[in-house]
């Protein structure tokens, strides 16, 4: 008789809380990419360009840029936090991809939830310039001062940021605590990243960091 196979146990892949996400219906441009993170070991999300995820528990929302600016935004008091994922400053039409509607699509919706432009406050990533050759469109740079600039108008503080530079940089963010964590990668197997980049560069028409405290991981 051949020996059994054992049985694999899923469970540690999936939990109440993630199944009900998955289930739960979208809004438009709202992430929907809902997965295990076996190195965090928490239910997860991962953001798209153009998309954004808020939420009011410490669910692990990620997202990898390159020359895209992501900003998570927390209410310091009422504990809602949120990310979004912008390829360039503006653009035509209602799309997460422009910084200006991506900027308002998650502030409205952590407002809808209960937050207060008052006591939010803002950590800002991305912006690194990836592609080799075409630092002279400054789609980076232009997108760091796009939300530098914005919040400065809407007065959300930025309290801490890792932006420009030539990284491209995975996010991590728990919008419950706040809490908010920076990789930055090798520019090494990154094709995604570049081809995102390189779409976002054609669309761009050619017209300094900051401290704080980030968590490396």
């Amino acid at each position: 008789m051949a020996p059994r196979m054992p049985t694999i146990n899923n469970t540690i892949n999936s939990s109440p809380r993630l199944e009900k996400l998955k289930a739960a219906s979208r809004k438009p441009g709202e992430a929907s990419f809902f997965f295990w993170d076996a190195h965090f070991k928490n239910d997860s999300v991962k953001v798209l360009p153009g998309e954004y995820f808020v939420h009011d528990e410490d669910l692990l929302i990620t997202t990898t840029l390159g020359s895209c600016i992501a900003a998570c935004l927390w209410d310091r008091e009422r504990k809602i936090g949120g990310m979004n994922h912008f390829m360039l400053p503006e653009g035509a039409g209602d799309s997460g991809r422009y910084g200006s509607y991506a900027m308002e699509l998650l502030i409205n919706e952590m407002m809808k939830r209960g937050a207060s432009r008052i006591t939010m406050e803002a950590k800002v990533f991305g912006g690194g310039a990836v592609i080799s050759g075409m630092n002279s469109l400054n789609v980076g740079e232009r997108n760091t001062k796009f939300v530098i600039d914005y919040l400065q108008t809407e007065r959300i503080p930025i309290v801490s940021k890792d932006v420009m530079d030539v990284y491209p940089r995975k996010v991590c963010f728990l919008p419950g605590s706040g809490k908010a964590m920076v990789k930055r990668l090798a520019p090494t197997n990154t094709d995604a990243l570049l081809a995102q980049d390189r779409a976002a560069a054609q669309k761009a028409v050619p017209v300094s960091t900051g401290g704080g405290s980030v968590d490396l991981f």
